[in-house]
């Protein structure tokens, strides 16, 4: 009974390898590199057996391989699903990964390209503050469902982290520049198209990067995404409704903003984030009407920093309430000191971002710091950015800034001409000033175009009963031809940079010296000529 079950086991085994060894020999024979002997078989097939085996075997081997299913697509084995985003339905950033994984690798061989695109919906924390989660959530669902309609089959759309959406374009045989740049502005419109949520239009605008495959900073899909995530964060810093494209740069810019946004909160707590202060003058006296108030952080190994280098982050990391609440508390501290020391300063700017705007108790904790600081209200402007004015229906927003214009703050509309915002929403938040944007401004003192641009914006608030103020004026030609052209206030590098509150008295000192000295300059063209006179 042993013997035979060993007799029948090496039996089983045998078969066992005598199966392996055939599929071994009919799988080599069913290679499909095996096709290009099918000359030299058709041809020795007509030597031996003439025309009627030369017709049988040029038909019946490249059936018999294609019925081995050598000759159509092999299909390739599904692996798990990949998890997708709960709000949108979308895939998630693996997926976006894959695919350009997956188009890198066709495209060594057949040549043909691929580029990843990034797009940030601009503000959308404070339309998630006005508009509330549940529609903004709409928002990102139907922005999702619009980026999948305008894009190809082969294309692939993911969502990123928060209001971010990456797009992996499938295999194109031409794409450069100006492709890429056209399939940007493409998606950029789409993204922008205003959304209905509750019976009102709420409009978002999208900023763009982007990285064509050949100038990713290393090989692989992720590289190329996060190249494109730069991309779309400096787009965002210039916008809203900006495109950019991946430079090298960018890279290094973003590990070290990366670096910085572990250090914002002690920053903000130990005063190294502050308001330095950038003169406003009268075009018609060249006297100081006012400063406003700039984040700069004065940082101990960097020097100081620009708002660039870190507002972005201030606002991922939820901060933006507390950084209003530093520069608030700087800019009435510096007022209060100028008063003491005898300096005279008319009032200072502040700029309140959307998302303080939205706090129903803000003119209240205002009114209490000007009380704290013992300041009339007049003495504080609040800036808000025309683009906030022009799409915000959330009433906390209209009536916190009516509530700061009942209160006596003057308020200014900031980056007038950029945000479209309508004379109603001018009326409704009591504005008493528009800035004229620096897009404006620059070099209006020898381009026609922009002097009629100017005189436009001027005229309609002459029309309006608003004041004006220019800013990022650079030259004395720009600031002398808005003189010219009725522009109330400038401000700007040209008339002075931004400085902190210590340095303010030796600057208004030099100042008045300067103003001083040009209106004796100005006396004497004025006498007339002779000398002295009779005597």
């Amino acid at each position: 009974m042993a013997a035979g079950r060993t007799g029948d086991g090496m039996g089983t085994a045998a078969r066992r390898g005598l199966a392996a060894r055939l599929q071994h020999v009919a799988g080599f024979a069913r290679r499909p590199e095996l096709l290009a002997f099918l000359p030299a078989v058709t041809l020795a097939a007509f030597w031996y057996g003439g025309e009627g085996a030369l017709v049988v075997t040029a038909l019946t081997v490249p059936m018999a391989y294609a019925l081995a299913g050598i000759l159509g697509v092999p299909v390739p084995v599904a692996g798990p699903p990949r998890p997708r985003d709960g709000t949108t339905g979308l895939p998630l950033r693996e997926a976006a990964v894959a695919a350009l994984d997956r188009v890198l690798a066709e495209g060594a061989v057949s040549g043909r390209g691929t580029a990843c695109l990034v797009l940030r919906l601009d503000e959308a924390e404070e339309v998630a503050a006005r508009q509330g989660h549940a529609a903004f959530a709409h928002i990102l669902r139907r922005t999702g469902e619009r980026l999948e309609a305008a894009m190809r089959r082969g294309d692939c759309v993911a969502r990123l982290d928060g209001a971010s959406f990456a797009v992996a374009l499938g295999a194109a045989a031409r794409l450069d520049l100006e492709a890429i740049l056209q399939i940007a502005a493409r998606l950029q419109a789409t993204a922008s198209e205003p959304h209905a949520v509750d019976a009102t239009t709420v409009h978002v605008d999208a900023s763009v990067g982007f990285c064509l495959a050949g100038r990713a900073p290393a090989p692989g899909g992720a590289a190329l995404l996060a190249a494109a995530e730069a991309a779309a964060d400096e787009a965002r810093r210039n916008g809203p409704g900006a495109i950019r494209a991946f430079t090298p740069e960018m890279a290094r810019a973003t590990l070290t903003r990366s670096g910085l946004r572990a250090e914002l909160a002690r920053a903000l707590d130990e005063g190294q984030i502050r308001p330095f202060f950038q003169p406003q003058l009268s075009t018609d006296t060249g006297e100081i009407t006012g400063f406003e108030a700039l984040a700069r952080w004065v940082h101990p190994g960097r020097g100081i920093l620009p708002p660039a280098d870190f507002l972005d982050a201030v606002l991922a990391e939820g901060l933006s309430e507390r950084l209003g609440e530093v520069m608030l508390y700087g800019a009435l501290g510096a007022l209060r000191a100028w008063d003491a020391a005898g300096l005279e300063v008319p009032m200072v700017a502040v700029n309140l971002a959307a998302a303080e705007l939205a706090n129903p108790r803000l003119s209240a904790r205002i009114g209490w710091e000007l009380d704290r600081f013992d300041l009339a209200p007049g003495r504080l402007t609040v800036e808000i950015l025309e683009t906030v004015a022009a799409r915000s229906d959330d009433d906390v927003v209209v009536q916190s800034v009516a509530g700061l214009a009942r209160l006596g703050c003057g308020i200014d509309l900031d980056d007038f001409g950029t945000g479209q915002a309508a004379i109603g929403a001018i009326r409704r938040f009591g504005v008493r000033r528009i800035k004229i944007d620096r897009s404006f401004v620059a070099r209006v003192d020898v381009d026609p175009e922009q002097q009629r641009l100017v005189t436009a914006i001027l005229s309609f608030a002459e029309r309006m009963g608003l004041g004006t103020v220019a800013e990022g004026v650079e030259t004395a030609g720009e600031h002398a031809r808005l003189a010219e052209l009725g522009c109330g206030h400038v401000q700007g590098f040209g008339i002075a940079r931004p400085m902190p509150c210590e340095e303010v008295a030796a600057w208004l000192a030099g100042h008045r010296r300067r103003l001083a000295a040009r209106a004796q300059l100005s006396a004497q063209a004025r006498r007339p000529a002779g000398g002295r006179g009779p005597g």
